[in-house]
């Protein structure tokens, strides 16, 4: 449970904290440097249809189990194959995946807020996030700062179906009517989006700095952007500020 005048933050894990970028490097080691980034993008792009489509067939697979049939599409799609062994190393390589730069100095900031309570929300499965916190150089160190330990697990769906985020809700102690009293970082659009329709605030990291896009629902836009981690505390504060 956390108390009403603290700021609950739930942090999405792959593409916000960690980078599914950093797997290209394992890749390089079978199919050479251009074509393991062409695996790597086919990858993860295959891992997030498989999520929506699953969601749109109201059927549920483990994350990992998808996480690897979406590999095996991106290594068809590119006429290429690995043994078992080297598919088991990859499927490894995903629990110890790089931070982003900008990640060790806002967690730094925010563990030093007490008015703050970090959680990571992810459609991961519990092993596999667990595994991600502990086994990650970059993220391990900063494991003690988060306080739940969000999954899709127990609802069997995942983002940006509402029920994902009325979990997340429920696991933070939040009753329905506050769910603005929630702030989604992520830097992937549609779980802004499906925050956002939820009824939660939403920072989207937009590192590329191109811009918000997505036109899926277009009056339902990121409560802020910002292009770096670093940027959310100050947002966070100027904001509930003026509450």
């Amino acid at each position: 449970m956390t108390a009403a005048k603290e700021i609950v933050i739930a942090f999405d894990v792959y593409g916000t904290l960690l980078s599914t970028e950093s797997i290209a490097e394992k890749l390089a080691t079978h199919f050479g440097r251009d074509k393991a980034q062409t695996i790597s993008t086919s990858w993860r792009r295959y891992q997030l249809e498989y999520t929506w489509r699953l969601n749109s067939m109201e059927y549920y697979q483990d994350f990992s189990c998808l996480t690897r049939q979406s590999l095996l599409h991106a290594l068809a799609e590119a006429q290429e194959q690995l043994s078992e062994s080297e598919l088991s190393d990859l499927m490894k390589a995903y629990d110890s995946l790089s931070a982003f730069p900008d990640v060790k100095p806002a967690l730094k900031r925010i563990a030093a807020d007490s008015s703050i309570v970090p959680v990571l929300f992810s459609n991961g499965s519990k092993k596999m996030i667990s595994n991600s916190v502990s086994r990650s150089e970059d993220l391990s160190p900063h494991a003690d700062i988060f306080q739940h330990l969000v999954t899709v697990d127990d609802v069997r769906c995942y983002k940006p179906a509402q029920a994902t985020y009325r979990h997340l809700a429920h696991t933070v102690g939040k009753k329905p009517y506050e769910m603005d009293q929630i702030w989604l970082i992520s830097g992937n659009p549609f779980d802004v989006v499906g925050a956002r329709h939820a009824g939660m605030n939403a920072i989207w990291v937009d590192r590329a700095g191109h811009g918000w896009q997505d036109a899926a629902i277009p009056e339902l836009q990121p409560s802020a952007i910002v292009k770096s981690l670093e940027q959310v505390h100050d947002h966070l504060k100027d904001a509930t500020a003026l509450h």
